[in-house]
């Protein structure tokens, strides 16, 4: 990539994240929490994985996509918190171009994942309550992998299609980004080039790749939920109703925030509730996730109860 350029001449080799203002008593405290968060989302997610993987009764399709959820949530975690950690600890908010285009390109594949696999999710539920007899012959072990397969191999190449753009391009006018990590708009706002065509391009990619899966994944629920209401017994309705509802709220939270960042017009609106709208997304929703499918699910509940028995038995053995 060459050197970015300003208009002035001056080579701007890197950006300034303006994060959350300059007050100094504020910065302890944001590192603080935002490391906890940090912390407990990795654990956490980590550890649905790995009882994903050694639970035999847990190797079923639902959690299947629930431990590679997890597993998208860490590397989603992992794409901002770190550099915002350092810079709350060391009060470096310089990033390079380089590193700050490749944050970016890898929070939009993970973003773009996410959205495509939720989808998926949604459409494992489905084919369970409303089409169960089907269920076991189409939603097997090979159609499983090309869903997860599929979105990641579909958000990278469209991520790789609209990162082209800053490949190319030089920035110019300011060295700083008013938010705690480089996102499309604020980065496509420093570029000297013409970029109408490139943010009609992306304004494009995010609304489709936001709203078609949300619609999707909307319309399996409201398919869910009819078919939930028929069931006679007040019992299976309830059962009916659990096996989905983790995923139904992780859902809600998820492009609820996301549809109000990159799809509802935000021009007027203050920076602030920008920030708080993209915390809640990219901070917030990665670290529930562990927390509702292990507090709202009895299997994995079940599963944790069992290997925390196990590791204690183990340990009490060696300690004889």
């Amino acid at each position: 990539m060459e050197k970015a350029a300003g208009r002035n001449g001056t080579p701007i080799n890197q950006f300034i994240l303006l994060g959350f203002g300059n007050s100094p008593e504020l910065q302890p405290l944001l590192c603080l929490v935002f490391l906890v968060i940090y912390l407990v989302t990795v654990v956490g997610n980590l550890l649905i994985v790995v009882l994903v993987v050694t639970d035999r009764h847990l190797h079923t399709p639902m959690y299947f996509f629930v431990g590679n959820l997890s597993w998208l949530e860490t590397c989603y975690s992992c794409t901002i918190l770190p550099r915002l950690l350092a810079s709350l600890l060391t009060g470096d908010r310089t990033i390079s171009v380089q590193g700050c285009i490749v944050q970016l390109y890898f929070f939009g594949v993970t973003s773009a994942t996410e959205n495509l696999l939720l989808t998926a999710m949604s459409y494992d539920r489905y084919l369970a309550i409303c089409h169960p007899l089907r269920y076991a012959a189409r939603m097997n072990g090979r159609f499983c992998c090309q869903l997860v397969s599929g979105s990641w191999i579909s958000s990278f190449l469209g991520c790789t299609m609209g990162h082209i753009f800053f490949l190319q391009s030089t920035f110019c006018d300011s060295k700083e980004i008013d938010h705690f990590f480089c996102d499309v708009s604020p980065v496509i706002k420093l570029s000297c080039s013409d970029t109408r065509t490139h943010q009609t391009f992306t304004f494009t990619i995010s609304a489709v790749g936001t709203i078609i899966p949300c619609l999707l994944t909307l319309a399996s629920y409201v398919c869910i939920i009819t078919a939930i209401l028929r069931i006679p017994s007040s019992t299976g309705r309830q059962k009916a109703f659990s096996t989905c509802s983790s995923h139904l709220i992780v859902v809600i939270v998820y492009y609820g925030t996301v549809i109000a960042v990159y799809v509802v017009p935000t021009d007027n609106a203050p920076k602030i509730l920008h920030k708080i709208f993209s915390v809640f997304y990219t901070v917030l929703t990665p670290m529930i996730n562990p927390i509702i499918y292990c507090l709202r699910n009895k299997e994995v509940k079940e599963s944790l109860r069992k290997t925390i028995v196990k590791l204690v038995a183990r340990r009490n053995w060696h300690g004889v």
